[in-house]
């Protein structure tokens, strides 16, 4: 059997055990403590964000920014279809509706169909969730323009986009709120957490407040709304705090590794690779693909069998059994990259000869 070649695999820095065992000395091993603080302004300085508040998972996240922007039951929110269901699955926790948006030829979220969505709805969003997909950045000057103009608060999804830019701007930072992932698989890991960032300090502050049970402060525990057990521990933000310091190495690595398969898979008509829009820098999570002919799922069942890893592109939201029937602007753009696309293993610790093997079995069913 060859060696495993994982997706996107954590990347230690070194450090991790090290900051651990300061969280372990201190003995401050529970939610809270010096590393969440370290981690949380390491994040501002890498972003350029003033607040930030770290949480358990990047959908918490999520969930805080809705309820702090006062998204509730029957309150409409648009959101890119062509995501993951982590992205869209608070809206359903507020009681509110989703609206989902197609994409365009740059893969994430259309502006020309947001607008038609926002034309088209029964009542005016309240607020759009955009997802910057696979480290790619979306149109982020078409949207604010869309959303400021009708009054729709903007939240950002950069699960996967940590280190991409637009205009040199980190993303996360355009809308009212932006949401991180460190999630196992993504470009900066601490096994599991994520991270809400925003210029609004008292929107943070409630976002904190909201995420420790909502507790007020008086001596005694006393609640006067609900609230949610939300919060980093001080043992995951240490492994957040290291990761951090190599955060743009690991960028580098991935566009690097993009490069590679892109030379080795450039002479292949039928493959296209995931586009960077106008002025933008992805990180290249994943580096993504469709096939004009070749069955992406052979494909797949061809590098399974070589023991490596890979994943279909996300099913659009719209043909999820759990939101059939919401309200989609589609043109079908996501559903022809569902059923033609793939992500390949993309991690930062991926050897030159792991992308050439992986690019080899790619050539040979294509040919």
């Amino acid at each position: 059997m060859n060696s495993r070649i994982f997706l996107s695999p954590p990347h230690m820095s070194g450090k991790e055990q090290q900051y651990i065992a300061e969280v372990f000395k201190s003995n401050y091993i529970a939610p809270l403590g010096a590393f969440v603080d370290r981690f949380e302004k390491s994040v501002c300085s890498y972003t350029g964000v003033q607040y930030a508040v770290a949480t358990n998972t990047a959908t918490a996240a999520l969930h805080l920014a809705l309820r702090v922007l006062g998204i509730g039951e029957g309150d409409y929110v648009l959101a890119s279809t062509f995501t993951f269901i982590g992205s869209v699955n608070a809206i359903l926790y507020q009681n509110a509706k989703p609206i989902f948006v197609d994409s365009d030829e740059s893969w994430n979220l259309s502006p020309v169909l947001l607008q038609k969505a926002i034309d088209n709805a029964h009542r005016k969003p309240k607020a759009i969730i955009v997802t910057h997909l696979y480290g790619q950045m979306a149109k982020m000057d078409a949207i604010m323009e869309i959303c400021r103009k009708e009054g729709i608060y903007v939240i950002e999804d950069a699960a996967e986009s940590l280190g991409a830019t637009l205009h040199g701007r980190q993303s996360g930072t355009f809308g009212d709120m932006g949401v991180y992932s460190f999630n196992g698989n993504k470009i900066l890991s601490t096994s599991g957490g994520g991270i809400l960032v925003s210029e609004n300090a008292e929107w943070i502050e409630k976002a904190k407040f909201l995420s420790t049970q909502a507790k007020e402060d008086l001596p005694y525990y006393e609640h006067l709304e609900i609230g949610y057990n939300y919060r980093m521990s001080n043992v995951l933000a240490a492994i957040g705090v290291a990761q951090m310091e190599v955060l743009p190495e690991r960028v580098e690595r991935r566009r690097y590794i993009y490069l590679q398969y892109k030379e080795h898979l450039d002479g292949i008509e039928e493959v296209s690779f995931m586009p960077e829009i106008t002025d933008s820098r992805g990180n290249r999570w994943l580096t993504t693909l469709t096939f004009d002919k070749t069955d992406p799922f052979a494909v797949m069942a061809a590098l399974g069998k070589e023991n490596i890893e890979s994943r279909p592109l996300w099913k659009p939201m719209h043909l999820q059994p759990l939101f059939d029937g919401v309200s989609t602007v589609t043109d079908g753009t996501s559903e022809g990259l569902f059923q033609r696309g793939i992500c390949l293993p993309s991690g930062s610790s991926m050897k030159d000869t792991d992308v050439e093997r992986v690019s080899a079995i790619v050539q040979r069913i294509c040919r």
